[in-house]
């Protein structure tokens, strides 16, 4: 089920800026038993990428209004909300008072499988680097041409996630997620202001590290300062969290402080 403007509909026009120039910023979530989740940590983030470039975005009782009509029909599902630009002549020069596009698209959640959660996950490093560039630099933004290219770097059904680094080498994300690192009780996360995407459970981790009193800091990481941390996880609304157990050659072994963070992600809003 598609929503486009608060109308059914799988159809946007051919002139969309985020069709054409990949000109908006989206959300991934999960409807459970009706109810978003994390709705107003999404909505939040989704204005605040708007206005990073400068798009209206669309009010929240808006979106509200779509997820009601979604959760008669989908109770339980995956939604990804978008909001492009809107439709205008071709070229970059942005024409003034484009109303933007609202869409919101229901599917069916992934199914992972159980041992992801419960003894943790193999993930590589990828080839493919994430460029440089502040301008766009935490945001969601629609052009994910670069986490496309690393995620065909394998079909080993074996292996979970990839890990990208930035073209300096500094380690940023999974190609879906974000990524901690705990060095004994400290929790360290990539810093993300040059490239990457924060995410909703980025926030909500380092959140409620400080309210349990565990330190966690942003700042820069590379591949042999991961490969020496106690125990490392990745995050997003879909799957919670992952302990990575296996990456390359280096194995870890279960550790707490995953388990605790997995705990209070599912305890927690």
């Amino acid at each position: 089920m598609n929503l486009v403007n608060g109308i059914e509909s799988d159809v946007i026009s051919l002139n969309d800026r985020g069709w054409n120039y990949g000109d908006g910023v989206f959300r991934t979530l999960l409807l459970r038993r009706g109810r978003p989740h994390c709705w107003p940590r999404h909505y939040a983030k989704l204005r605040d990428d708007c206005r990073r470039l400068s798009i209206e975005c669309p009010g929240t009782m808006l979106f509200e209004r779509d997820l009601r009509h979604v959760a008669t029909r989908h109770p339980d599902c995956v939604l990804r909300v978008t909001v492009t630009r809107g439709s205008a002549e071709r070229g970059y020069a942005v024409p003034p008072d484009v109303p933007p596009t609202r869409v919101v698209a229901a599917g069916a959640a992934p199914v992972y499988p159980a041992e992801h959660r419960d003894h943790g996950v193999r993930a590589r490093l990828c080839r493919t680097r994430l460029a440089i560039q502040p301008a766009l630099a935490g945001v969601k933004h629609l052009h994910r041409l670069e986490n496309v290219l690393a995620r065909r770097e394998w079909n080993d059904p074996g292996i979970a996630e990839g890990i990208m680094c930035d073209t300096d080498g500094n380690v940023i994300s999974g190609t879906m997620s974000n990524l901690f690192a705990a060095f004994g009780m400290e929790l360290m996360t990539p810093d993300l202001t040059r490239c990457g995407v924060a995410g909703v459970q980025r926030s909500r981790v380092l959140e409620l590290a400080g309210s349990h009193g565990i330190t966690a800091r942003v700042g820069i990481l590379d591949v042999e300062q991961l490969m020496d941390a106690d125990e490392i996880f990745l995050v997003n609304s879909l799957i919670g969290a992952w302990q990575v157990t296996a990456l390359e050659k280096k194995t870890w072994r279960s550790g707490r402080l995953t388990a605790e963070f997995r705990q209070w992600l599912d305890a927690d809003d």
